[in-house]
């Protein structure tokens, strides 16, 4: 039996999700003992930027710390030693209190984000970003298996040997999202973009090559989903755009059917060292609900699509537009695309990219 553990929230953040569904998909009994902090990724970072807002953390941290505790000293008093206790991404400080509750599992972590790395590219400098990088080494250092999502990541970890490369894949209801999209054949080309507007997305770039295209005459609509630290950069290089419908917050459990009515789905552009190490949700997901996928091109996006998507140079806006602009000009070129990303997409479902996980944790093929 394995064990999802931590203050994990996959509504927000499915990557635990993702590898719960493909787990269990695969014969695994997985309970989860599971009480979310409550706090989203920007404001995690948020609080590690300013440490004068760490007691809000601490004091959350730690009620949902008895909470799991409390949890864990029930399972294990019915005799149940699970096999292993995955901790849930953004699992720094929960991964010490599994290695402290579990001490006869194998403890998996989840270590989709370095924080020091996070905290870097959001702008953070100096001791706070040493300080961070500290806590991914005493993170890391807790686990017995490391689960990365690119070979760039892995390559980041101090002891290569616990590393698992797991891709971030996507859950069902994006696929199911695809099945039931219809499609307006003589319509504008649609595009999407949804994030969080940090750094790596280069939600800039993504409103300027938008503003280009439609002054080169490409007959497209636009919906972007989200606000963050490059919010107003975007509004004003996106300027004023009849053709861009800008929303604050769309629901997650909506996400799926808004995006699968779109033609494209836009990844990340920016040109930091983590934009170039990382394979966004939002491609897989895109690619899933099937939409065609143009996004930066980087080594890792680039492994992990191949010819089934669409790129631009990240930060280059006039690069961007051109790839817009060429799909606005055909139909045929979309629905091409759109199927080249579908196709690619299958091979990203929960069951196929916890394939090297679970063959880490049941060498002999075997489900207990």
């Amino acid at each position: 039996m394995i064990v999802s553990f931590g203050t994990y929230d996959a509504v927000k953040h499915p990557r635990v999700g993702i590898i719960v569904d493909g787990l269990r998909e695969r014969g695994e009994e997985v309970r989860e003992l599971n009480h979310p902090l409550g706090f989203s990724t920007a404001e995690r970072v948020r609080m590690l930027k300013q440490p004068w807002r760490l007691p809000a953390l601490a004091w959350r941290l730690l009620t949902c710390w008895i909470a799991l505790r409390r949890d864990a000293r029930a399972l294990l008093k019915t005799g149940v030693v699970p096999d292993a206790v995955l901790v849930g991404y953004m699992g720094h400080f929960d991964v010490l209190l599994a290695r402290r509750l579990f001490r006869g599992s194998t403890i998996v972590l989840d270590h989709l984000i370095f924080a020091g790395d996070t905290a870097q590219d959001r702008g953070a400098q100096g001791l706070r970003v040493r300080l961070l990088r500290g806590l991914d080494m005493r993170a890391l250092n807790a686990a017995d298996i490391v689960i990365v999502d690119t070979v760039e990541h892995l390559a980041m970890l101090p002891d290569r040997s616990k590393g698992v490369h797991v891709p971030v894949g996507a859950r069902a209801e994006w696929f199911d999202a695809r099945a039931a999209r219809q499609d307006a054949q003589e319509a504008p080309l649609s595009l999407i973009f949804f994030g969080l507007f940090t750094p790596l997305q280069g939600a800039p770039t993504i409103a300027a090559a938008l503003r280009r295209a439609h002054e080169a005459g490409a007959d497209f609509t636009a919906t972007i989903v989200g606000t963050g630290q490059d919010y107003e950069k975007a509004r004003v290089a996106a300027g004023d755009l009849p053709a861009v419908t800008w929303t604050d917050w769309v629901d997650a459990h909506e996400l799926p059917a808004l995006v699968a009515r779109h033609d494209v789905c836009l990844g990340v552009f920016g040109t930091s060292g983590k934009a170039r190490r990382v394979v966004p949700n939002k491609v897989y997901e895109g690619a899933a609900a099937g939409c065609a996928i143009v996004t930066g091109d980087t080594p890792p996006q680039r492994a992990a699509f191949g010819e089934a998507a669409l790129y631009a140079e990240p930060g280059d806006a006039a690069a961007l537009a051109d790839v817009i602009a060429g799909l606005a000009t055909s139909r045929e070129r979309v629905a091409a695309a759109r199927k080249a990303a579908a196709d690619t997409a299958e091979g990203f479902r929960a069951r196929d990219v916890v394939m090297p996980l679970h063959a880490r944790l049941r060498p002999t093929g075997e489900t207990r």
